[in-house]
């Protein structure tokens, strides 16, 4: 039997709930720019941060600035 005391936590605000993750995680998902075909970046809080031709320089611009890349659809 598990007798560890429930430690009950507030909740999460808004504003903290969208920075978590705001340093570690870029989230790539698809758009279209004029007409086009595009990938776009943001950081975890959705910040726009780059929009790109395809989804494999999407992934590999998220990785150069030390970020985990998660798709988005």
């Amino acid at each position: 039997m598990n007798t560890s005391p429930i430690i009950r936590q507030p909740p999460m605000t808004d504003q903290a709930f969208a920075a978590l993750g705001v340093s570690q995680v870029a989230f790539v998902k698809p758009v279209t720019v004029d007409g086009r075909d595009a990938q776009s970046v943001h950081s975890a809080d959705g910040t726009p941060l780059a929009v790109v031709g395809d989804r494999d320089t999407a992934f590999a611009v998220v990785r150069q600035n030390d970020l985990e890349p998660v798709s988005a659809h």
